[in-house]
Protein backbone atom coordinates (compact mmCIF):
# COMPACT_ATOMS: atom_id res chain seq x y z
CA UNK A 1 0.00 0.00 0.00
CA UNK A 2 1.53 3.41 -0.92
CA UNK A 3 0.50 6.24 0.72
CA UNK A 4 -0.40 9.70 -1.71
CA UNK A 5 -0.44 13.39 -1.35
CA UNK A 6 -1.67 15.40 -4.01
CA UNK A 7 -0.86 18.51 -3.15
CA UNK A 8 -2.85 20.57 -5.55
CA UNK A 9 -5.78 18.67 -5.89
CA UNK A 10 -9.01 21.17 -6.55
CA UNK A 11 -7.03 21.95 -10.16
CA UNK A 12 -7.93 20.05 -13.17
CA UNK A 13 -4.72 17.79 -12.99
CA UNK A 14 -5.12 17.41 -9.23
CA UNK A 15 -9.01 16.67 -9.63
CA UNK A 16 -8.38 14.02 -12.48
CA UNK A 17 -5.36 12.27 -10.34
CA UNK A 18 -7.59 12.07 -7.33
CA UNK A 19 -10.27 10.55 -9.48
CA UNK A 20 -8.19 7.99 -10.42
CA UNK A 21 -6.50 6.83 -7.44
CA UNK A 22 -10.02 6.69 -5.41
CA UNK A 23 -10.85 3.75 -7.24
CA UNK A 24 -7.70 1.50 -6.64
CA UNK A 25 -6.15 -0.48 -3.75
CA UNK A 26 -3.23 -0.20 -3.94
CA UNK A 27 -2.92 3.27 -2.32
CA UNK A 28 -3.74 5.19 0.67
CA UNK A 29 -4.25 8.80 -0.35
CA UNK A 30 -3.48 11.20 2.22
CA UNK A 31 -5.50 14.39 2.32
CA UNK A 32 -5.37 17.46 4.16
CA UNK A 33 -8.15 19.52 5.70
CA UNK A 34 -9.14 22.24 3.44
CA UNK A 35 -8.32 24.86 6.21
CA UNK A 36 -4.73 23.66 6.23
CA UNK A 37 -3.96 23.85 2.65
CA UNK A 38 -1.80 27.13 2.66
CA UNK A 39 -0.60 26.00 6.57
CA UNK A 40 3.17 25.55 5.36
CA UNK A 41 3.79 23.54 8.42
CA UNK A 42 0.80 21.18 7.89
CA UNK A 43 1.82 20.53 4.51
CA UNK A 44 5.12 20.04 4.92
CA UNK A 45 3.73 17.39 7.51
CA UNK A 46 1.93 15.56 4.56
CA UNK A 47 4.58 16.02 2.23
CA UNK A 48 6.86 14.48 4.60
CA UNK A 49 4.49 11.75 5.27
CA UNK A 50 3.77 10.09 1.62
CA UNK A 51 5.92 7.73 -0.40
CA UNK A 52 4.53 9.53 -3.43
CA UNK A 53 3.62 13.26 -3.77
CA UNK A 54 2.18 14.58 -7.11
CA UNK A 55 2.64 18.27 -7.20
CA UNK A 56 -0.39 20.31 -9.46
CA UNK A 57 0.55 23.50 -8.31
CA UNK A 58 1.64 27.05 -9.56
CA UNK A 59 5.50 27.01 -10.44
CA UNK A 60 6.38 29.01 -7.74
CA UNK A 61 4.38 26.62 -5.36
CA UNK A 62 5.59 23.79 -6.60
CA UNK A 63 9.04 24.67 -5.72
CA UNK A 64 8.36 25.37 -2.31
CA UNK A 65 6.92 22.55 -1.95
CA UNK A 66 10.01 20.52 -2.88
CA UNK A 67 11.51 22.64 -0.49
CA UNK A 68 9.68 21.20 2.05
CA UNK A 69 10.30 17.60 1.83
CA UNK A 70 12.94 16.67 4.06
CA UNK A 71 12.21 12.87 3.79
CA UNK A 72 14.79 11.17 1.54
CA UNK A 73 12.32 8.82 0.86
CA UNK A 74 9.71 10.66 -0.71
CA UNK A 75 9.22 10.44 -4.37
CA UNK A 76 7.86 13.31 -6.44
CA UNK A 77 6.15 13.65 -9.57
CA UNK A 78 5.87 17.26 -10.44
CA UNK A 79 2.88 18.21 -13.35
CA UNK A 80 4.44 21.61 -13.15
CA UNK A 81 6.10 23.46 -15.57
CA UNK A 82 8.71 24.06 -12.50
CA UNK A 83 11.62 21.39 -13.30
CA UNK A 84 10.77 20.47 -16.92
CA UNK A 85 14.19 20.92 -17.83
CA UNK A 86 16.36 20.72 -14.61
CA UNK A 87 19.01 18.60 -14.81
CA UNK A 88 18.30 16.77 -11.19
CA UNK A 89 14.71 16.12 -12.77
CA UNK A 90 13.68 12.66 -14.56
CA UNK A 91 11.63 13.50 -17.69
CA UNK A 92 8.83 11.43 -17.51
CA UNK A 93 7.45 10.14 -21.06
CA UNK A 94 8.67 6.58 -20.92
CA UNK A 95 8.64 5.25 -24.36
CA UNK A 96 11.39 8.01 -25.85
CA UNK A 97 13.64 5.33 -24.89
CA UNK A 98 14.40 2.40 -22.58
CA UNK A 99 16.70 4.71 -20.54
CA UNK A 100 14.06 7.39 -19.98
CA UNK A 101 11.70 4.09 -18.49
CA UNK A 102 14.55 3.15 -16.45
CA UNK A 103 15.49 6.23 -15.33
CA UNK A 104 12.00 7.10 -13.96
CA UNK A 105 11.50 4.01 -12.40
CA UNK A 106 14.50 4.29 -10.13
CA UNK A 107 14.12 8.23 -9.65
CA UNK A 108 13.22 10.22 -6.81
CA UNK A 109 12.02 13.00 -8.83
CA UNK A 110 10.28 12.91 -11.56
CA UNK A 111 8.88 16.15 -14.18
CA UNK A 112 5.72 15.15 -15.70
CA UNK A 113 5.92 16.61 -19.10
CA UNK A 114 3.23 19.35 -21.22
CA UNK A 115 1.03 18.76 -23.23
CA UNK A 116 1.53 20.03 -26.22
CA UNK A 117 4.92 19.22 -25.44
CA UNK A 118 4.45 15.58 -25.27
CA UNK A 119 2.68 15.37 -28.52
CA UNK A 120 6.18 17.41 -29.99
CA UNK A 121 9.01 15.60 -28.08
CA UNK A 122 7.43 12.29 -28.95
CA UNK A 123 7.28 13.16 -32.76
CA UNK A 124 10.58 14.82 -32.57
CA UNK A 125 13.00 12.82 -30.19
CA UNK A 126 13.14 9.62 -32.38
CA UNK A 127 14.24 11.81 -35.09
CA UNK A 128 16.92 13.46 -33.67
CA UNK A 129 18.16 10.11 -31.90
CA UNK A 130 18.44 7.90 -34.99
CA UNK A 131 20.00 10.93 -37.26
CA UNK A 132 17.20 11.56 -39.22
CA UNK A 133 17.37 15.11 -38.41
CA UNK A 134 19.68 17.45 -37.19
CA UNK A 135 19.89 19.12 -33.92
CA UNK A 136 20.11 22.53 -35.52
CA UNK A 137 16.53 21.13 -38.23
CA UNK A 138 14.43 24.11 -38.42
CA UNK A 139 11.44 22.77 -36.76
CA UNK A 140 7.88 24.35 -36.41
CA UNK A 141 4.62 23.25 -34.35
CA UNK A 142 1.43 23.81 -34.30
CA UNK A 143 -0.96 22.84 -31.69
CA UNK A 144 -5.08 22.72 -31.45
CA UNK A 145 -6.16 22.26 -27.80
CA UNK A 146 -9.59 22.20 -26.12
CA UNK A 147 -9.91 24.62 -23.18
CA UNK A 148 -9.53 22.74 -19.87
CA UNK A 149 -5.63 23.01 -20.63
CA UNK A 150 -5.56 26.67 -19.55
CA UNK A 151 -6.95 25.62 -16.20
CA UNK A 152 -9.53 26.65 -14.50
CA UNK A 153 -9.78 30.86 -14.62
CA UNK A 154 -10.01 29.62 -18.69
CA UNK A 155 -12.41 27.25 -18.06
CA UNK A 156 -14.82 29.43 -15.54
CA UNK A 157 -14.33 32.11 -19.29
CA UNK A 158 -15.34 29.91 -21.42
CA UNK A 159 -18.26 28.09 -19.60
CA UNK A 160 -19.80 31.45 -18.60
CA UNK A 161 -23.06 32.02 -20.52
CA UNK A 162 -21.86 35.70 -20.69
CA UNK A 163 -19.39 35.12 -22.47
CA UNK A 164 -20.65 32.91 -25.34
CA UNK A 165 -20.14 35.35 -27.97
CA UNK A 166 -16.63 35.64 -27.47
CA UNK A 167 -15.42 32.21 -26.99
CA UNK A 168 -17.10 31.38 -30.52
CA UNK A 169 -14.12 30.73 -32.34
CA UNK A 170 -10.50 28.98 -32.33
CA UNK A 171 -7.88 31.47 -31.11
CA UNK A 172 -4.12 31.95 -31.62
CA UNK A 173 -1.99 32.54 -28.17
CA UNK A 174 1.62 32.82 -27.05
CA UNK A 175 2.24 34.99 -29.83
CA UNK A 176 5.20 36.44 -28.52
CA UNK A 177 6.49 33.02 -29.33
CA UNK A 178 7.53 32.42 -25.58
CA UNK A 179 5.35 30.26 -24.34
CA UNK A 180 6.50 28.24 -21.32
CA UNK A 181 6.91 24.39 -23.32
CA UNK A 182 9.28 25.89 -25.60
CA UNK A 183 12.39 25.25 -23.05
CA UNK A 184 11.23 21.43 -22.61
CA UNK A 185 10.20 21.48 -26.10
CA UNK A 186 13.44 21.77 -27.12
CA UNK A 187 15.80 20.38 -24.49
CA UNK A 188 14.00 17.13 -24.59
CA UNK A 189 13.68 16.97 -28.12
CA UNK A 190 17.69 17.38 -28.05
CA UNK A 191 17.42 20.30 -30.60
CA UNK A 192 19.73 22.94 -30.75
CA UNK A 193 16.72 25.19 -31.24
CA UNK A 194 13.26 26.04 -30.04
CA UNK A 195 10.67 25.30 -32.65
CA UNK A 196 8.84 27.83 -33.69
CA UNK A 197 5.69 27.07 -31.92
CA UNK A 198 1.51 28.21 -32.44
CA UNK A 199 -0.81 27.06 -29.91
CA UNK A 200 -4.60 27.44 -30.22
CA UNK A 201 -7.59 26.92 -27.78
CA UNK A 202 -10.80 26.16 -29.29
CA UNK A 203 -13.99 26.12 -27.80
CA UNK A 204 -14.37 22.47 -26.99
CA UNK A 205 -13.30 21.16 -23.27
CA UNK A 206 -10.67 18.20 -23.75
CA UNK A 207 -8.47 16.99 -26.45
CA UNK A 208 -5.78 18.10 -28.69
CA UNK A 209 -4.03 17.30 -32.20
CA UNK A 210 0.07 18.30 -31.80
CA UNK A 211 0.84 19.12 -35.39
CA UNK A 212 4.71 18.83 -36.94
CA UNK A 213 5.53 19.59 -40.35
CA UNK A 214 8.38 17.61 -42.15
CA UNK A 215 10.06 19.36 -45.19
CA UNK A 216 11.78 15.45 -46.72
CA UNK A 217 14.76 17.20 -48.41
CA UNK A 218 16.14 19.27 -44.96
CA UNK A 219 16.57 15.65 -43.10
CA UNK A 220 19.58 14.15 -42.83
CA UNK A 221 18.15 11.00 -44.14
CA UNK A 222 15.51 12.17 -46.55
CA UNK A 223 12.72 9.74 -46.22
CA UNK A 224 9.07 9.77 -47.66
CA UNK A 225 6.38 10.25 -45.21
CA UNK A 226 5.39 5.89 -46.25
CA UNK A 227 9.01 5.85 -44.49
CA UNK A 228 8.67 7.59 -41.30
CA UNK A 229 5.47 5.68 -40.75
CA UNK A 230 7.17 3.08 -41.00
CA UNK A 231 9.86 4.36 -38.90
CA UNK A 232 7.32 5.37 -36.12
CA UNK A 233 5.73 1.75 -36.23
CA UNK A 234 9.34 0.26 -35.32
CA UNK A 235 10.61 2.56 -32.98
CA UNK A 236 6.79 2.93 -30.64
CA UNK A 237 6.33 -1.37 -31.28
CA UNK A 238 5.07 -2.86 -28.02
CA UNK A 239 4.27 0.31 -26.41
CA UNK A 240 0.78 -0.28 -25.05
CA UNK A 241 -0.37 3.53 -25.05
CA UNK A 242 1.39 5.01 -28.40
CA UNK A 243 -1.00 4.08 -31.69
CA UNK A 244 0.34 4.84 -35.09
CA UNK A 245 -2.13 5.03 -37.14
CA UNK A 246 -2.51 2.87 -40.62
CA UNK A 247 -0.81 5.25 -43.12
CA UNK A 248 -3.37 6.91 -46.21
CA UNK A 249 -6.03 6.81 -43.40
CA UNK A 250 -6.73 9.70 -44.69
CA UNK A 251 -9.60 8.63 -47.08
CA UNK A 252 -11.31 7.05 -44.55
CA UNK A 253 -11.18 10.01 -42.05
CA UNK A 254 -15.51 11.23 -42.01
CA UNK A 255 -15.65 14.17 -44.22
CA UNK A 256 -11.49 14.73 -44.66
CA UNK A 257 -11.64 16.35 -41.07
CA UNK A 258 -9.62 15.04 -37.90
CA UNK A 259 -11.02 15.60 -34.86
CA UNK A 260 -8.83 16.63 -31.95
CA UNK A 261 -11.02 14.16 -29.79
CA UNK A 262 -10.12 11.29 -30.63
CA UNK A 263 -8.36 10.09 -27.79
CA UNK A 264 -10.48 11.76 -25.14
CA UNK A 265 -10.57 9.63 -21.61
CA UNK A 266 -7.75 7.53 -22.30
CA UNK A 267 -4.16 7.80 -21.97
CA UNK A 268 -3.16 6.68 -25.33
CA UNK A 269 -1.81 8.80 -27.85
CA UNK A 270 -2.44 8.30 -31.78
CA UNK A 271 0.01 9.93 -34.76
CA UNK A 272 -0.81 10.18 -37.75
CA UNK A 273 1.36 10.19 -40.65
CA UNK A 274 0.19 12.34 -44.01
CA UNK A 275 2.16 13.01 -46.99
CA UNK A 276 4.39 12.17 -49.68
CA UNK A 277 8.10 12.24 -50.98
CA UNK A 278 8.36 15.97 -50.72
CA UNK A 279 6.31 16.77 -47.73
CA UNK A 280 4.99 15.23 -44.41
CA UNK A 281 2.62 16.05 -41.71
CA UNK A 282 2.86 14.42 -38.07
CA UNK A 283 -0.12 14.63 -36.19
CA UNK A 284 0.12 13.78 -32.38
CA UNK A 285 -3.64 13.12 -31.14
CA UNK A 286 -3.95 13.27 -27.17
CA UNK A 287 -6.58 14.10 -24.17
CA UNK A 288 -4.58 16.80 -22.58
CA UNK A 289 -6.01 15.73 -19.71
CA UNK A 290 -5.20 12.43 -20.08
CA UNK A 291 -1.89 11.61 -21.49
CA UNK A 292 -0.82 15.11 -21.24
CA UNK A 293 -1.35 15.42 -18.15
CA UNK A 294 -3.12 13.17 -15.12
CA UNK A 295 -2.47 9.92 -16.90
CA UNK A 296 0.73 10.43 -17.90
CA UNK A 297 1.44 11.31 -13.86
CA UNK A 298 -0.09 7.60 -13.04
CA UNK A 299 1.75 5.85 -15.28
CA UNK A 300 4.47 7.25 -14.31
CA UNK A 301 3.60 6.69 -10.82
CA UNK A 302 3.15 3.10 -11.57
CA UNK A 303 6.61 2.36 -13.23
CA UNK A 304 8.01 4.08 -9.82
CA UNK A 305 6.18 1.69 -7.77
CA UNK A 306 6.66 -1.45 -9.70
CA UNK A 307 2.80 -1.36 -10.51
CA UNK A 308 1.88 -3.10 -14.18
CA UNK A 309 2.26 0.36 -16.07
CA UNK A 310 -1.44 0.68 -17.65
CA UNK A 311 -2.87 0.21 -13.87
CA UNK A 312 -6.35 2.12 -13.34
CA UNK A 313 -5.97 3.83 -17.17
Amino acid sequence: MHKVFVDGQEGTTGIEIHERLSIRNDVEILTIPSDKKKDTEERAKYLNSADIVFLCLPDEAAKESVSLITNPNVRVIDASTAHRVHDGWDYGIAELSPEHRENIKNSKRVTNPGCHATGFIMAMYPLVKEGIIAPDFPSTCYSLTGYSGGGKKLIENYENPANKEDVLCPKIYGLGLHHKHLPEMQKRSNLLNAPLFTPIVAPYYRGMNVTTPIIPKLMNKSMSAKALHEFYSRYYSGERFVKIMPFGIENDIPQGFLSAEGCNNTNEIHFYIFGDDNQILIVAQLDNLGKGASGAAIQNMNIMTGTDEAYGL
